[in-house]
């Protein structure tokens, strides 16, 4: 059986998942960002005490299909963007569509229309945090981040790291206190 989980976006939240399902006596057969397969039929009990514990953790156990599918569009992009080593080299609307097996016009409408952003929105977002990320490391220059991080430049890289955090890359790099954002509450609408 298969469920959904919201904001789960890190190895420390599939952990997190996994010591709730076995304090359930449920059995994981895979956990993967935003999805777990389990090998049992989970009972209407389990399903609200999952739910209750997996609250308290931040996360959330998700039953409509439109949430499903955009929680799956955010964890594909967090997987992209700061779990791969690889980078893609094809467009991302035809890599989305090949994931998820949709068309891309349909993703896009459905992540604006839940989310308040666009999905181009939801991944400059993320990338500026992990070109963050790589900053602060300083194994990388800016040169290296920008093709690891599939720009075509590194102009380009630091037009959109400026309109979005206000700095250069350099200037970031100067900051003594370095601010950065969890995971979870990146490329979210703010009110």
């Amino acid at each position: 059986m298969k469920l959904q989980i919201k904001h789960m976006v890190s190895n420390r939240c599939k952990i997190a998942v996994k010591i709730e399902l076995k304090k359930l006596g449920l059995h994981p057969s895979s956990i993967s960002l935003g999805e777990v397969e389990i090998l049992e039929s989970i009972s209407t009990d389990q399903k609200n005490e999952l739910k209750k514990a997996l609250q308290d953790a931040g996360l959330e156990l998700m039953d409509s299909k439109r949430a499903v599918m955009v929680e799956r569009i955010k964890n594909i992009v967090i997987e992209m963007i700061h779990h791969s080593e690889e980078s893609i080299k094809k467009n991302f609307s035809d890599y989305l569509s090949e994931k998820t097996n949709r068309n891309y016009t349909y993703l896009a409408n459905l992540f604006s229309e839940t989310e308040g952003i666009t999905i181009e929105q939801f991944i400059i977002s993320h990338k500026i945090e992990r070109i963050k990320e790589l900053i602060i490391y300083d194994e990388l220059n800016i040169s290296e981040i920008a093709w690891k991080m599939n720009y075509c430049s590194v102009a380009h890289l630091s037009y959109q790291f400026k309109k979005s955090t206000g700095l250069s890359p350099s200037r970031y790099k100067q900051l003594k206190i370095k601010t950065r954002k969890p995971l979870e509450n990146i490329g979210y609408r703010t009110y």
